[in-house]
């Protein structure tokens, strides 16, 4: 199955490159390129590519505020938003990821991580760089005024034990492969209990389920200044 991916940037040269790169793969395929947020989420609603590939700072309509349309949109629940940015610890990125965004790249990310990264996200699952995703939920995501709030305590009441102590480990940044070798069990029964969670929490994707976690207070945010 060929991912179809649509570019959202304002620099041209970016675009070429990123589209040079990923049409050069038998699994993936650029279908449409838009130069600001708004021709993004056009362009989103006539293609319904698989993922959109989406710049935070974009003349005219932000990639913010695109981002927020697309996730938003019922037609268009099966496309995924994978940030790409500059600034990987920035508010910006914690409304994308609260507004729907499945995660985010930073710009100096290599050919080989961005195509992982494309298919990571067109998977289904979410892509949160490993080394800024605890500092990023913890310093945003519980702040005041950063989006809608996706779920409440007593929604985790509906979780088994299991499932939410591997949402804890899940929304600190912990792979399943990870995760399974904590618990003494494989990575398929942890894959199992994340979509089960996301499931009864109706979590879009795993960067959903980890807003969440944090927002139940499932898990706890750092002290201000802990990396």
């Amino acid at each position: 199955m060929t991912i179809r991916v649509l570019l959202a940037d304002d620099q041209a040269l970016l675009r070429a490159t990123f589209r040079i790169l990923i049409d050069s793969c038998d699994d993936m395929e650029v279908v449409a390129e838009a130069t600001d947020g708004a021709e993004a989420v056009d362009l989103t609603r006539l293609h319904h590519p698989d993922l959109v590939l989406m710049d935070i700072r974009m003349p005219g309509t932000d990639g913010l505020t695109a981002t927020s349309a697309i996730c938003a949109d019922p037609d268009l629940s099966s496309t995924r938003v994978l940030i790409l940015t500059t600034f990987e610890i920035d508010e910006y990125v914690a409304q994308a990821l609260r507004s729907g965004a499945s995660g985010f790249l930073g710009k100096d990310v290599t050919a080989d991580a961005l195509l992982a990264g494309i298919r990571t996200v067109a998977a289904g699952d979410s892509l949160l760089s490993p080394g800024a995703t605890r500092t990023l939920i913890t310093r945003f995501l519980t702040a005041p005024g950063l989006g809608t709030r996706l779920a409440a305590s007593d929604d985790l009441a509906a979780l088994t034990t299991r499932e939410r102590e591997v949402m804890i480990w899940v929304a600190e940044g912990h792979s399943n492969d990870e995760i399974a070798e904590k618990l003494f069990v494989s990575p398929l029964t942890v894959r199992t209990h994340v979509h089960r969670a996301m499931t009864k929490l109706g979590a879009r994707d795993r960067a959903q389920l980890v807003v969440m976690a944090y927002q139940t207070g499932l898990a706890q945010a750092l002290p201000p200044g802990t990396a």
